[in-house]
């Protein structure tokens, strides 16, 4: 259970700083003006009390394991947002991050 809860954390965090740049980056680049540019703030805030509630209590691990989880979210937001389609090697390296991320996060410590 504690592991269910951490990958949906790391996914809430994911969407929350994801989404957050992305609506920052709609409002600033595609001239969407400052309502999105306010709702990404709010979502980039949310992202960093998201990664509080990590089970967790080692601040550095979380944020090293979840620069993992960023990289293969940012992908799949691109994808579904943007039209973006990664090529063999961009999942290879998302594939690494994410495997990363299960020895930092999940390996078993004594």
């Amino acid at each position: 259970m504690t592991i269910l809860r951490s990958l949906i954390l790391f996914a809430v965090a994911a969407v929350a700083e994801i989404g957050g740049a992305w609506l920052v980056w709609q409002g600033v680049r595609e001239h969407r003006g400052h309502w999105w540019i306010g709702a990404g703030v709010i979502a980039l805030g949310a992202y960093g009390f998201a990664a509080t509630l990590q089970p967790d209590t080692h601040f550095g691990r979380i944020l090293a394991a979840y620069g993992g989880v960023f990289v293969a979210g940012s992908l799949a937001w691109a994808m579904a947002f943007d039209g973006f389609r990664p090529d063999r090697w961009d999942l290879t390296g998302a594939l690494i991050c994410l495997a990363g991320v299960a020895v930092i996060m999940y390996a078993p410590r004594s």
